[in-house]
């Protein structure tokens, strides 16, 4: 039974199992064949959270170590169309199957159903994982610090931006958003929620937020739930909102987004 302190570890081993086995299956110079005639647009995700306003990446997922099944009829295809018509700045689709019930079919999906910019949400730890993401439709990629080592960082990075991904660089503390700006970030998530234990602080975001330097886009991730949550937060220092669990309870995650969105405006006037 997986313990809540090695959660991180157990999500990563697991990343790196099934990536080996699905290599097996369909070969990384497979998939470059298919880059050939696509090339995944990180420039244009990256402006679309640069935009003024108060930026949403919408998450498609169907459930979280932390709260189980948060979406039993679950139509990835169908919410993102939701979160499309809703204004969303992106939209980020789980695809880690063995916490989050994820796959790449749901990436695939939803890149059919809209051209907003699409964030392949998983513990991306190895190159063909990178590659896979530009192949399945994805525009970026997360790279969480907390669970690579340096040099693995840089490399996954720089392999991201030389097949047109952007890089969200995730991080938790700021000894950690110094490893994401030294290997060149310029798209930094913070998230509030402690990938060993689960639980969610949401001091971390002020604390590293006030850190970003100018020039690199601020993502708040985790725990956000109200307007004022992403008012105050953009007054900090924040660009963009990814935001997941919030949207995926209610019977509408479309409509719940559009109206966070509306509410988080108002409340800035």
């Amino acid at each position: 039974m997986t313990t809540m302190a090695d959660v991180l570890e157990a999500i990563v081993a697991a990343a790196r199992r099934s990536a080996t086995e699905r290599e097996r299956g369909t070969s990384r110079a497979s998939l470059e064949r298919v880059l050939a005639d696509r090339r995944p647009n990180g420039a244009e995700f990256r402006a679309s959270l640069g935009k003024p306003g108060i930026r949403v990446i919408a998450e498609c997922k169907r459930r979280s170590p932390s709260r189980g099944i948060l979406r039993s009829s679950y139509d990835p295809a169908s919410i993102a169309r939701g979160y499309n018509a809703a204004g969303a700045a992106a939209i980020s689709v789980l695809t880690e199957p063995s916490f989050f019930d994820g796959s790449l079919d749901h990436l695939r999906a939803v890149r059919a159903a809209v051209d907003v910019p699409l964030l392949r949400k998983d513990f991306v730890v190895t190159d063909y994982q990178v590659i896979e993401a530009a192949a399945a439709g994805a525009d970026a990629v997360l790279l969480i610090v907390a669970a690579l080592e340096p040099d693995e960082l840089m490399r996954l990075a720089a392999l991201a931006r030389s097949i047109g991904l952007a890089a969200l660089v995730e991080v938790h503390d700021r000894e950690e958003l110094t490893c994401a700006l030294d290997v060149g970030a310029d798209l930094v998530g913070v998230n509030s929620r402690n990938l060993r234990t689960l639980a969610v602080d949401q001091s971390v975001l002020d604390a590293v937020g006030a850190e970003i330097p100018k020039g690199v886009t601020a993502v708040a991730e985790s725990g956000l739930k109200t307007p004022d949550d992403l008012r105050r937060l953009h007054a900090l220092r924040y660009d963009a909102f990814l935001i997941g669990e919030r949207f995926m309870i209610e019977p509408d995650p479309g409509s719940a987004l559009a109206a966070l969105r509306e509410a988080a405006a108002e409340a800035s006037v």
